[in-house]
């Protein structure tokens, strides 16, 4: 019985690729806009990998900020660097959607 048990053990272990993490939710960042043209708009759905929930809230707010400084790009896909975060926005369709990486890390969020 022990042996099924490491067996089964080792087998989830190699079934999972390596640097493979879940993505965990994260709460929110409730009006980050005050006083603009956005004071009602959230950024919502913040996803985590490979960082916590802080890190992840405070990434997707001043990576946002920095975003919305730049002039709409013609393709529909923004891409530039906030603090050695890559960060990658998407803005057709109702939503914008923003990705932010670095090594082994990742952030996504929707505006």
């Amino acid at each position: 019985m022990r042996r099924l048990l490491v067996a089964a053990a080792l087998a989830a272990l190699a079934a999972a690729p390596p640097g493979a993490q879940a993505a965990h939710r994260c709460k929110p960042v409730v009006n980050p806009y005050p006083g603009t043209r956005y004071h009602a708009v959230d950024l919502t759905r913040i996803r985590a990998t490979g960082v916590s929930c802080a890190t992840a809230r405070r990434v997707a707010r001043r990576a946002h900020r920095k975003a919305l400084r730049f002039t709409a790009p013609v393709g529909g896909t923004r891409q530039f660097s906030w603090h050695r975060w890559r960060v990658t926005g998407h803005l057709r369709g109702d939503s914008d959607r923003y990705s932010a990486r670095r090594p082994g890390k990742r952030v996504r969020w929707r505006f």
